[in-house]
């Protein structure tokens, strides 16, 4: 199931509005030309803003999100017609072949238990070609993010044409080891409707992350910094044996 965030009609429809600097992004753009990718997964695919860039470049690009509100949302965009939208997750993804599978921002995170995630690197190596690779981020743990996720930190405000002012703020709600919990909240101004959401994430090390992707049948190649977060998160490239090279 997923988060309100995502799932949630009306927040989906303002998940763009609220967070319009996706600059986080280019770094893949820039893996998918550096790989030569020609065909790309974009697993957690949310309302589908890589995507879209990703085959305005000519990719062929397959996109794929539990949450329907935000494949919604991803449709309506103009370029969506040039990607292959899928509600389900990487386990359920039929045969595809792609050169790159990508998992952006947090989605790496919300596999909670190893078996989740075990299971969604199992969905991406059987959609990849031999060859075929993998990037994703997590966050260092190292790093404490959640230290900044209050009402104070993160409060932002958008206009949103159709619906009016809205504002949102992140509220921690705990730390239980790796697990952390908090809380979206928006308000409407339009009629004063208060929408919230609920998230975890699990803080891997990039030791466990490693293990987990080994165990599932990669090779790990490089973890890099994210070029516009150094320090603060661990991006993985992972690769899928090439079975025809003996």
């Amino acid at each position: 199931m997923s988060d309100e965030i995502f799932g949630s009609p009306r927040l989906a429809a303002i998940y763009d509005a609220l967070d319009p600097d996706r600059s986080d992004l280019d770094a893949y753009v820039g893996i998918a030309g550096e790989l030569n990718a020609r065909s790309v997964l974009d697993v957690g695919c949310g309302t589908g803003t890589l995507a879209i860039v990703l085959a305005a470049r000519g990719i062929d690009v397959v996109g794929v999100d539990p949450a329907v509100a935000s494949l919604d949302v991803a449709r309506a965009k103009p370029g969506a017609d040039r990607v292959r939208w899928i509600h389900g997750t990487a386990e359920t993804l039929p045969p595809l072949s792609a050169d790159l599978a990508v998992m952006t921002a947090n989605v790496a995170q919300v596999f909670l238990a190893d078996d989740e995630l075990d299971g969604t690197l199992g969905g991406v190596r059987r959609a990849l070609a031999p060859g075929g690779r993998l990037v994703f981020e997590v966050r260092d743990p190292a790093r404490r993010a959640w230290l900044g996720w209050n009402r104070e930190d993160t409060a932002t405000s958008a206009f949103v044409d159709g619906v009016g002012r809205v504002d949102a703020w992140c509220d921690l709600l705990a730390v239980e080891g790796e697990w952390v919990s908090f809380r979206w909240t928006h308000v409407f101004a339009s009629d004063g409707d208060v929408v919230t959401s609920d998230s975890t994430l699990r803080f891997r090390s990039r030791e466990a992350v490693e293990a987990r992707l080994v165990a599932s049948g990669f090779v790990v190649e490089e973890v890099r910094e994210a070029p516009d977060r150094p320090g603060r998160e661990m991006v993985f490239i992972a690769s899928m044996p090439n079975e025809s090279a003996g």
